[in-house]
């Protein structure tokens, strides 16, 4: 029981329900994603949680928690960097999930290797610091980029390349192609360049044409394609697109293990990378005396320190569990949930007919995934704190997400914080400022959002709830 229950009957719910089947009957293929949340996520219903935040994590699936337990209990794992029976064990099952993770992306492995990190993050800062940025070389981003595709800009600072960004266009926040093609064409033949742009932004559920991936190649540059909020909710197929480098979060795309990511290289892109340093496990022969160090070719030579052997099998169980499914119908349930919210959300009214919702992204289905993300307005038109929303939420048991997801650039183009207002707050004499510090600089204007995000197990009632929360801010 929570405090939705009080304000919105089931009755009224399954009267929603039958209208929303009107408005698409495709739903209905997508049944078997509620046999599935009774047999594998009735936590969910137990215990009265509406999870909306599948763009931040993926749940997992019972049967994954059972059957990587079952894989434990049942065997004898030693760390890989040895030969003795437990590491030889261990080394098939973590080379058994690298051909999973290829077949999974029908990725050739001639010409793919994944590559296990710790996170999405690190897969992105691997290749940040091991690309050959020279002085008068290009790294090219989006507004609409995660912080850890920004930070790589830190690193082609050092040694004198040169960073540009690609705008975003409000209301919808997609990427301006014309100055895409502008900046591509702008790369001299005898220079580096790494254009990093997401395939789904995580903060609007923009998804940003995979066609650019030639575009770029076809004109010199290196791709880097951040995938993380993409790939639980949609097919990447490698065999038909084919950028250089991939990073994807595997706790987003199924819940668990949660300590596990990976970089998907071509080979032949791996090769261009040189690391900056070494670390256990990375090696061949190294020595103190001789001040020398040989890299083991291929994917071991990027993995620091040893893999987190004993949830990597998890891995495989997790992708095992999404072939069952079919990404199909979840993309189809994802599509259908956010739009029917988009559309009644952008229907609030006020009493004096101003507006009660404002949305960030797109409204039409076509090119969008699963995250809406809005702000509320009073009936002055004056935002109401995200924070008070979230508030309001928590209160029902809703998990959603405010603030501005670790996207600035998107967040500051949706929010109309200028480019003088952000000089001015971070040109203070300090070295380091709180986000309360922020908010006092930018004096009334909204610093985030509110982001909902529908995944695997959502249904109908998750999404109808938080338009009824939303309601209650109706004056």
């Amino acid at each position: 029981m929570n405090d939705s229950t009080k304000h919105v009957s089931e009755e009224e719910i399954a009267i929603s329900y039958r209208e929303f089947l009107k408005e698409y009957p495709e739903y209905r293929n997508t049944d078997k994603l509620d046999e599935l949340r009774v047999k594998e996520f009735s936590r969910l219903d137990s215990q009265g949680h509406i999870y909306l935040d599948y763009t931040g994590g993926g749940l997992y699936a019972d049967s994954q928690i059972r059957r990587h337990s079952e894989f434990l209990i049942g065997n004898v794992l030693g760390n890989p960097h040895s030969s003795n029976p437990t590491s030889t064990f261990t080394t098939r099952k973590v080379e058994e999930c690298r051909k999973r993770v290829l077949e999974f992306f029908n990725a050739s492995p001639d010409e793919y290797v994944p590559v296990f990190t710790a996170n999405a993050s690190q897969a992105l800062k691997l290749v940040g610091e091991s690309y050959p940025f020279r002085n008068g070389d290009q790294l090219l981003l989006s507004f609409d980029n995660h912080n850890s595709v920004l930070g790589i800009r830190e690193f082609d600072k050092t040694h004198g390349a040169v960073t540009r960004y690609v705008p975003v266009i409000p209301p919808d926040l997609r990427i301006n192609q014309t100055v895409l093609e502008e900046y591509l064409d702008g790369k001299d033949a005898s220079e580096n360049g790494l254009f990093a742009y997401p395939a789904q932004s995580n903060f609007s559920g923009v998804q940003y044409p995979l066609e650019w991936i030639e575009l770029a190649k076809s004109r010199g540059w290196d791709v880097l394609l951040d995938a993380a909020a993409f790939v639980p909710t949609n097919r990447l197929d490698l065999s038909v697109w084919n950028p250089d480098f991939v990073t994807i979060s595997f706790y987003k795309m199924f819940g668990y293990p949660t300590g596990v990511g990976c970089l998907i290289a071509r080979r032949e892109a791996l090769e261009k990378l040189h690391r900056p340093w070494f670390a256990g496990g990375t090696i061949t022969v190294v020595s103190v005396q001789a001040d020398q160090f040989y890299l083991a070719p291929g994917a071991e030579g990027f993995e620091d320190g040893t893999l987190d052997y004993a949830n990597l099998p998890a891995i495989c169980v997790g992708l095992e569990h999404l072939e069952s499914v079919g990404i199909e119908y979840i993309h189809e349930r994802v599509g259908c949930l956010s739009h029917w919210l988009i559309m009644n959300l952008l229907g609030l009214k006020h009493g004096n007919g101003k507006s009660v919702v404002r949305l960030y992204g797109p409204t039409e289905r076509k090119m969008r995934g699963g995250s809406v993300t809005i702000n509320i307005y009073d009936r002055e038109g004056t935002v109401i704190d995200h924070q008070l929303v979230e508030k309001k939420a928590n209160e029902w048991k809703i998990s959603l997400r405010t603030g501005c997801f670790c996207n600035p650039g998107a967040g500051e183009l949706a929010l109309g914080l200028s480019k003088d207002e952000m000089i001015t707050c971070m040109q203070g004499p300090e070295s380091r400022m709180t986000i309360d510090e922020f908010r006092q600089c930018i004096d009334g204007k909204s610093t985030g959002a509110v982001r909902v995000s529908t995944g695997i197990a959502s249904n109908f009632r998750d999404v109808r709830l938080f338009l009824e929360l939303v309601r209650q801010f109706v004056q």
